[in-house]
C-alpha cells in the first residue's frame, strides 16, 4: 500500500532522486502522506456510482507510529532532563560555551534538528547579527553540500535550490517579469559569502546571476552550517532514516483501524433484509415505532456484523504495532502493566531497544552535531565581538578542548541517589577517585552545571 501511495505523489523530474526520497519520508513524519489520496474513507462510490477502492481512500484513523518513535527517541536525547553538559579543561572555554548555549537557545534548536533530521539528514545555519548569534534549522531536502577534497569532514559549500511561484517571489520584493510562472530560487554558503542568485524561470537554460543586493559577506573563514547525518548507513550525504523499516506496517495499521471503525458503524446501523413477497411499502422508515406487516411467505432480517471480527482486527493491529516498534527499536512497554514504581535501572532494562536507538543518535546529534555548532560559535566569537547580556565574550582558541557529559537515561529515585552517593564517598575516601570526578558523577542528578565552581563553593564553606 505504501508503494501505491508513493506513486500518486506528484514528482518533478528536475529534482534529484534524493529529494524525492526525503520528501516522501517527510510526509510520513508530518502525517501528510495520505493527502494525495482523493477520497475520504467513508466514500464508497463516486457521483457516477463507481466503486472507490481502498487504495484511493484516506484512512479515517491515523496512529502516527513513526512520529511517536521519533519523538520518544528525541526526548531521551535533548529534553530538559537529558540535555548534555558542555565541559572543558579550560574554565574560560567551559563558561563561555555554557553562556553561548543558553543565549542561542541551543536546546530547542537541537531538539528541532533531531526531529526534522530523522528522515536522514538536517543542517543548522548560524548567523551573526548585531553581535548576537542566531541559529536556524534547515531541511536538507533542497540542500546540496560539497566537501573539501583534502578534508572530507569539512564543508566547502552548501547550495540551496528549489522551485517557487513567481507571485511568492514578487511578494518578497523580487523583480519578477511573469508572476504566474515558476522560478528557480537559489542561494549558496561558502567560507566567505552567503550568495543569493537572481530567480531564473524554470525551463530556461540561462545561468543565474548573483543578486548583489541580497548577498552578504560573513567573513567567518568557514561555511556557517553544520551538516548532520541521522544514523549510520543511508546513502551519500544522508544517513539512515529512523523509522523507514516501520512505514509499511504503520500504513497497514491505519487502514486496519479505519476498516474496524467502518465495521462498528455498520453494526450500529444494521441493514434490513426483506424477502418478498412481503406486502409492505419499501419506503417505510425503520424504527421501533414502525411495525413490519409481512405476508404468509414473507420474511425480514437485520444483517449485523459480529463483534468477533472487530476483536480480531484489534489483536492483529496490536501484533503489527509490536513488530513495527521492534523493527525501529521503539518503546514497546505498556504503561498499564507497570503496577509499581520502577527504579531508573529497571526502566533502562525495560526500554533497552529505545535506549540503543537514542545511544546511536547521541553520536550523530551530540558529537557530530551539538559540539560542531558550539565550535562554530566559539570560532565566530574569535572574529566578531559577540555580546551576551551586554558583556563582550572573550576571544578563545579555535580548537579549544570541549566535550559532552551526558546524564543518566532516567532520573534516579531516592534509593538510587543514596546508593550512588555512598559509592562515590567510598571511592573518594579510598583514594580511588578524586573529589572532582565524584562530583561529576553526581552532578546530573542534582542539576550541577559547573563542577569546579561547585567544588570552590564547598571549599569556601569549609574554611568559613
Amino acid at each position: 500500500m505504501f508503494g501505491t501511495i508513493c506513486e500518486l505523489i506528484p514528482w518533478d523530474p528536475d529534482y534529484p532522486e534524493r529529494t524525492r526520497r526525503l520528501d516522501v519520508l517527510r510526509r510520513v513524519l508530518d502525517g501528510t502522506l495520505y493527502d494525495v489520496l482523493p477520497f475520504e474513507f467513508h466514500q464508497e462510490r463516486t457521483a457516477g456510482d463507481e466503486y472507490i477502492p481502498l487504495r484511493k481512500r484516506r484512512p479515517s484513523v491515523r496512529y502516527g507510529l513513526p512520529r511517536i518513535v521519533v519523538e520518544d527517541s528525541v526526548a531521551l536525547l535533548f529534553s530538559e532532563g537529558h540535555f548534555p553538559t558542555l565541559d572543558s579543561t579550560d574554565p574560560e572555554v567551559r563558561a563561555t560555551a555554557l553562556r553561548l548555549t543558553k543565549a542561542s537557545r541551543l536546546n530547542a534548536v537541537m531538539t528541532e534538528a533531531a526531529l526534522r533530521g530523522s528522515v536522514g539528514s538536517v543542517a543548522i545555519l548560524m548567523r551573526v547579527l548585531r553581535g548576537r548569534i542566531f541559529l536556524a534549522v534547515l531541511d536538507s531536502l533542497y540542500l546540496t553540500p560539497e566537501w573539501e577534497p583534502d578534508a572530507p569532514d569539512t564543508l566547502h559549500s552548501v547550495t540551496e535550490r528549489y522551485k517557487v511561484t513567481g507571485s511568492s517571489l514578487a511578494a518578497q520584493g523580487f523583480h519578477i517579469p511573469d508572476p504566474g510562472a515558476t522560478y528557480w530560487f537559489a542561494r549558496q554558503w561558502n567560507a566567505e559569502w552567503e550568495t543569493w542568485f537572481e530567480p531564473v524561470e524554470a525551463g530556461r537554460a540561462i545561468p543565474a546571476e548573483i543578486d548583489h543586493e541580497r548577498s552578504v559577506r560573513h567573513g567567518l573563514g568557514f561555511v556557517p552550517l553544520t551538516w548532520i547525518k541521522n544514523l549510520p548507513g543511508g546513502a551519500g550525504v544522508d544517513g539512515a532514516c529512523t523509522f523507514r523499516s516501520a512505514i509499511e506496517t504503520s500504513v497497514e495499521i491505519d487502514y486496519q483501524l479505519s476498516q474496524a471503525g467502518r465495521g462498528l458503524k455498520y453494526s450500529s446501523d444494521p441493514t434490513l433484509l426483506i424477502r418478498e413477497p412481503a406486502g409492505l411499502d419499501s419506503s417505510m422508515v425503520r424504527g421501533a415505532a414502525n411495525a413490519l406487516v409481512l405476508s404468509e411467505k414473507g420474511d425480514a432480517k437485520l444483517l449485523e456484523i459480529g463483534g468477533t471480527a472487530s476483536q480480531a482486527v484489534i489483536e492483529y493491529v496490536r501484533t503489527l504495532r509490536e513488530l513495527a516498534l521492534e523493527s525501529v527499536h521503539g518503546n514497546r512497554v505498556d504503561a498499564s502493566r507497570l503496577t509499581t514504581p520502577a527504579s531508573g535501572r529497571a526502566l533502562e532494562l525495560i526500554d533497552q531497544g529505545l535506549l540503543w536507538l537514542a545511544d546511536n543518535l547521541r553520536i550523530s546529534y551530540g558529537d557530530q552535531g551539538l559540539l560542531a555548532v558550539v565550535r562554530m560559535m566559539l570560532r565566530a566569537a574569535a572574529i566578531y565581538p559577540l555580546q551576551i547580556d551586554g558583556q563582550t565574550l572573550p576571544a578563545l582558541p579555535a580548537h579549544a578542548s570541549l566535550n559532552l557529559r551526558w546524564p543518566a537515561w532516567y532520573s534516579p529515585d531516592s534509593l538510587d541517589r543514596q546508593r550512588d552517593a555512598a559509592t562515590v564517598v567510598t571511592l573518594v575516601r579510598a583514594g580511588q577517585m578524586s573529589r572532582e570526578t565524584g562530583l561529576q558523577v553526581l552532578a546530573p542528578s542534582y542539576d550541577i552545571e559547573d563542577v569546579r565552581a561547585e567544588l570552590a563553593r564547598i571549599d569556601a564553606e569549609r574554611t568559613a
